[in-house]
C-alpha cells in the first residue's frame, strides 16, 4: 500500500508552518520539555502531523512518561512512521519522522511501559495537531 508522499519547497514549509514548526518538523529542533500544548492533554482523539495531517497516534497509547513531552507506547498505524538512526548531539538516538512529509516528530526510547511492549515515542507538540474523538 502506497502512501502518498507529501514533498514542499523550503520556502513553502517556511510560509505554511510557525517558526516553531518548522525548526521541529524541517530543522529536526526539539521543543523545550514541559512547554508543548499536548503534554496534559488527556482527552480522546488522533494526534496528526501538524505538517501534512497523516495520522500518527491514537489517544488510547498516550501515557505520562514524566518526560515533559508527550508520549506514546505505539504509532496508530506503523507506516505512517519511519524511525532513522540519529547520532546528532553527540548521543545514539532513534529519530522518528513522518513518512508521508519526512517531518521530524521526536525520538523513540526503549524505557517506555514493558506491559505495553516497552517503546516510548517521545514526541514534540509542535510537530503534531490534536483531531478530539466526536462525543456521541
Amino acid at each position: 500500500m502506497g502512501m502518498e508522499t507529501v514533498e514542499k519547497t523550503d520556502a513553502q514549509w517556511r510560509e505554511e508552518l510557525t517558526p516553531e514548526q518548522y525548526q521541529v518538523l524541517r530543522k529536526a529542533g526539539t521543543e523545550r520539555a514541559f512547554t508543548g500544548k499536548y503534554v496534559d492533554n488527556h482527552a480522546d482523539g488522533t494526534y496528526t502531523c501538524a505538517g501534512c495531517g497523516a495520522e500518527l497516534f491514537d489517544s488510547d497509547t498516550k501515557f505520562e512518561s514524566g518526560s515533559g513531552w508527550p508520549s506514546f507506547t505505539e504509532p496508530k498505524v506503523a507506516e505512517a512512521v519511519e524511525v532513522k538512526r540519529d547520532v546528532s548531539h553527540g548521543m545514539i538516538r532513534t529519530e522518528v519522522v513522518c513518512r508521508r512529509c519526512g517531518g521530524h516528530l521526536g525520538h523513540v526510547f526503549d524505557d517506555g511501559p514493558r506491559d505495553k511492549g516497552g517503546l516510548r515515542y517521545c514526541m514534540n507538540s509542535c510537530a503534531m495537531d490534536f483531531q478530539p474523538t466526536a462525543s456521541e
